[in-house]
């Protein structure tokens, strides 16, 4: 992945991830092994790097301080369990649409059962992972951030968590993610519903569906893999629809256990199908951010599909988008429009005029009756550190720096909040690739760039205003050119159509302009002692380890220079 990572071998895979059966289930009591830490005596704790999030990001990036000898560090999570959007989304059907193969780091490959991974397998990946590295005495679980503070004169966050307690770092990274706050579709009498409602990303699975009338609200990437599996067992299924969604065929199946052998085997086969799968996720991107008529190959897969499962002109004619592929998410189904053809379940395409408690009324007074209600409505994703309050030099707050639209150079550092760097910030989601991808990116960047504060005897980094605002306009530049901003509303662009959330060209471009941390491009400032206890010097803090940080790391590589896929 980068200079970080490449401090020690990978680890090897471990015989935890074999003989899965890939099922999604709701894991209980999963933090056994993770338990909130007890903080001793009364002076605040302080860290070189406070993480916030145990996701992907989360779990990355500790990985790259651990491997780099800094510490000590620690990693807060408002839940109760590690895991991020893998240990949320617990609905029925909850897998990735990007191949296993791909969406795990590279540093440590997972022994899959399947060619898309399913939720309880990714879960089960992140713990093993985690365990295998020793983690656990470093996750605080049960507790978020409710504000963190820069304080100048000291050149450290004061990081004030939920529960009240304080702790202080000199680097904070967010790992938050995107995709964590469910979004609730704002209807009229919406709390007047008689009957249980719940978001996807919050299942209830004390609720039995056999036999209920079942409304659905929205038909995004989560609805079109719960709403097969509900379909299965409720008697009716009322599929409330916006606006259609390109959906193509989802290769998935098991994979054969001469498969796994040979990954297992000979490593570079999965490296192999890792570099395949990476490519074709840059083909279907250059569709996106080059010219739509690249995506010819996959319209022509989305129409045969249509017509395949669905005879019924009426009913395929609703389920044409009216945006431009790639404008919205595309999505991965195999089953999304043989469900909507079955007699039981009905898409409807009027706009709903209001929730009353025995079900949902559509334009014209129709009241179509309801058991249960289910919001396939997505997240917020606009408002990327929601609900912490940050406030960096000056006391000013991010979110009123962010107004009109987030924005971070290079998606990780935002002028005026020293020491904060972001992990899948504004402009680094994908349309059609891994971002456990950019993840590592960005996480060898940050790492070389906490390196270089001890290693040049620095306080903080700032970004340059001036650098931050000719990437920004760049990146409005290429995003003029790309589906994202041709006109249709999504969750990757703000009110006034400017995307804030995708990376506007090919990811290649990104691992590239990563691969050095460029300390030209950050106002510095000298090491001055800082409130609290005295800061340990970086290598200390036990299970951290004692090797020394990289060297040349703010000149030299940060991450690998090609595709990398296949690493």
């Amino acid at each position: 992945m980068g200079d970080a990572f490449a401090r020690r071998r990978p680890a090897p895979v471990s015989s935890a991830l074999s003989g899965f059966d890939g099922a999604s289930t709701v894991r209980e009591g999963q933090m056994a092994k993770v338990q909130v830490a007890k903080v001793q005596g009364t002076d605040p704790e302080t860290f070189e790097v406070l993480i916030v999030g145990a996701g992907f990001g989360g779990i990355g990036m500790a990985i790259a301080l651990q491997r780099a000898g800094i510490g000590p560090f620690v990693v807060v999570e408002k839940s109760g369990d590690l895991g991020g959007t893998w240990r949320d989304n617990t609905y029925p059907g909850a897998a990735c649409d990007v191949p296993s193969n791909l969406y795990s780091f590279s540093f440590r490959p997972g022994r899959w059962t399947r060619r898309y991974p399913r939720q309880s397998e990714i879960l089960d990946y992140l713990h093993a992972v985690a365990d295998e590295h020793g983690l656990e005495p470093h996750i605080r679980c049960g507790t978020g951030v409710a504000e963190a503070v820069f304080d100048e004169p000291g050149g450290r966050w004061r990081v004030r968590l939920d529960d009240g307690r304080v702790l202080w770092a000199r680097v904070v990274v967010s790992a938050v993610g995107q995709l964590n706050r469910p979004a609730r579709p704002e209807l009229a009498g919406l709390d007047d519903f008689a009957g249980p409602a719940w978001h996807s990303a919050r299942w209830d699975h004390g609720q039995p569906l056999e036999g209920k009338r079942v409304a659905v609200i929205g038909t995004g990437a989560s609805a079109i893999q719960f709403v097969p599996e509900v379909a299965e067992v409720a008697a009716h299924v009322d599929v409330y629809q916006r606006s259609a969604p390109y959906v193509l065929p989802k290769p998935d199946r098991p994979y054969r256990r001469w498969e796994q052998a040979l990954f297992d085997a000979v490593p570079i086969a999965r490296k192999a199908d890792r570099l395949r799968i990476f490519l074709y996720g840059e083909l279907l991107t250059s569709g996106f951010v080059t010219s739509p008529k690249l995506l010819g190959a996959a319209r022509a897969r989305w129409w045969r599909l249509l017509h395949e499962q669905i005879p019924d002109p009426d009913l395929r004619h609703r389920c044409i988008p009216d945006h431009v592929m790639g404008c919205k998410r595309v999505l991965f189904s195999n089953d999304w429009y043989r469900t909507l053809a079955r007699p039981h379940v009905d898409l409807i395409t009027e706009r709903i005029e209001r929730v009353v408690p025995s079900g949902v009324v559509t334009a014209g007074g129709t009241t179509r009756p309801a058991d249960v209600l289910i919001y396939g409505t997505g997240f917020q994703t606009l408002d990327f550190l929601a609900p912490m309050v940050v406030r960096g030099r000056g006391g000013r707050a991010l979110h009123d720096v962010w107004r009109d639209g987030a924005s971070a150079y290079l998606g990780v550092a935002v002028p005026g909040f020293p020491n904060l760097f972001l992990l899948y910030g504004p402009n680094t989601n994908l349309g059609g690739n891994s971002i456990i991808f950019m993840l590592e990116s960005q996480i060898a960047y940050v790492t070389a760039a906490v390196a270089a504060l001890d290693r040049r005897r620095l306080g903080w980094l700032d970004v340059r205003p001036e650098v931050h605002q000719d990437f920004e306009a760049w990146v409005d530049r290429a995003s003029r050119a790309s589906v994202w901003e041709s006109g249709c509303r999504s969750w990757y662009t703000t009110a006034s159509g400017r995307n804030t959330n995708n990376w506007p060209t090919y990811t290649v471009l990104y691992r590239q302009r990563l691969r050095r941390f460029d300390l030209g491009s950050y106002q510095v400032a000298p090491q001055r002692p800082g409130p609290g206890p005295a800061r340990p010097p970086v290598g200390a803090g036990g299970p951290v380890g004692s090797q020394a940080p990289p060297t040349g790391a703010e000149v030299g590589p940060a991450a690998a220079p090609t595709p990398a896929a296949a690493r």
